[in-house]
């Protein structure tokens, strides 16, 4: 999906630590997360450009410092210490 890869491409000139694998990865992971959530929560799908917004808010907001978070929860720590993306 070439959103992605511009999603991906904004990431990294947030986050300088990660490579262009690794902020596509979280971009999949951010999307899929937030339509994710959202269904589960009973929400109706509100479409492609609000998970966009979404996600964009949050390589604003937390893009600097997510090889941190990457680092301290387990969950997602394979994102950050596996060069290869699953």
């Amino acid at each position: 999906m070439e959103l992605f890869d511009e999603l991906a491409k904004r990431l990294m000139k947030k986050n300088d630590q990660l490579t262009y694998d690794k902020a596509r990865t979280w971009i999949e992971v951010l999307w899929e997360d937030f339509e994710t959530t959202r269904a589960k929560a009973g929400h109706d799908y509100k479409g492609q450009k609000m998970t966009e917004r979404i996600v964009k808010q949050w390589i604003d907001n937390y893009g600097p410092r997510l090889h941190e978070f990457v680092t301290n929860n387990p969950k997602y720590a394979h994102l950050i210490h596996n060069d290869t993306i699953h």
